[in-house]
């Protein structure tokens, strides 16, 4: 699944171009991750499972400028687009995935071993050790926004690493964990390309008469939030192992893998 950085780059800045989104609208469908409340707002319903992101915002201040911007992008989102068609998931959760690993009915099924869990922390430990041994690191990869990209059920600011550098290095991280037998015996596997990305939330209440040239107007004017990107860039110094119970939070144990880039 792995492309060259060209083929990489032609194809995700495509994503956030408004063809695209006139292309997109026409196939997205409420999230299933977030339930209808009496209140009148939706609620997330439980998706469990493991991931390996970047700290989310609440614990990383060394990303606060570029997280700010996000959020800003986020509330406008929300104010411009039809009331409730986008559930927005909370800042303090924003964060990049680093590798998708496991979830929902395949995390359900797997974790009814009773040693998954000591199994699959192990084996990410050893995929960061692995990645450590092989590469000089001491540098942070650095980010830079597209643009907002829209997805089946959920919207999001799509990133670019840098350079091409940070390109191999990411793909190396991947690659050492994808390939890492005892995860894959734990029914772990690269499922999607990667395309690097933070979510600001998901479809909810979609009008059956949705203006599609007003919803991608409005995502295409936002794209102006990132036009100063030198000040917007988020710099990853390390990625983590976390667990969620939903699309809201994320976390960790103190004894949890950590790899510092």
């Amino acid at each position: 699944m792995d492309e060259t950085y060209q083929v990489y780059l032609n194809r995700v800045a495509r994503l956030t171009l408004p063809a695209t989104y006139q292309s997109q609208v026409q196939h997205i469908q409420e999230s299933p991750k977030f339930r209808p409340h009496p209140d009148g707002g939706r609620h997330p319903v439980a998706f469990p499972g493991y991931t390996v992101i970047t700290p989310p915002w609440v614990e990383d201040s060394e990303s606060s400028s570029f997280y700010a911007t996000l959020k800003n992008c986020q509330e406008q989102l929300v104010q411009q687009l039809d009331a409730g068609m986008m559930v927005p998931v909370p800042p303090d959760s924003f964060h990049l995935t680093v590798a998708d690993l496991i979830w929902d009915s395949a995390y359900r099924h797997a974790s009814e071993k009773p040693d998954f869990e000591v199994q699959l922390r192990g084996a990410i430990a050893k995929s960061f050790e692995q990645y450590q041994q092989s590469t000089s690191g001491g540098n942070p990869i650095r980010w830079q926004p597209l643009g907002l990209m829209v997805m089946p059920r959920a919207l999001a600011v799509c990133l670019l690493p840098k350079d091409e550098q940070a390109y191999d290095r990411i793909l190396q991280f991947r690659r050492s964990i994808y390939q890492n037998h005892n995860l894959i015996g734990l029914g772990i596997e690269q499922q999607y390309r990667f395309t690097p990305h933070v979510t600001l939330g998901y479809f909810g209440d979609i009008p059956p008469n949705l203006d599609s040239d007003r919803f991608c107007t409005t995502l295409s004017q936002l794209n102006d939030l990132w036009l100063d990107g030198e000040s917007k860039e988020l710099w990853s110094h390390h990625a983590e192992l976390r667990k969620f119970d939903d699309m809201t939070h994320y976390y960790r144990e103190p004894d949890w893998p950590v790899l510092q880039f």
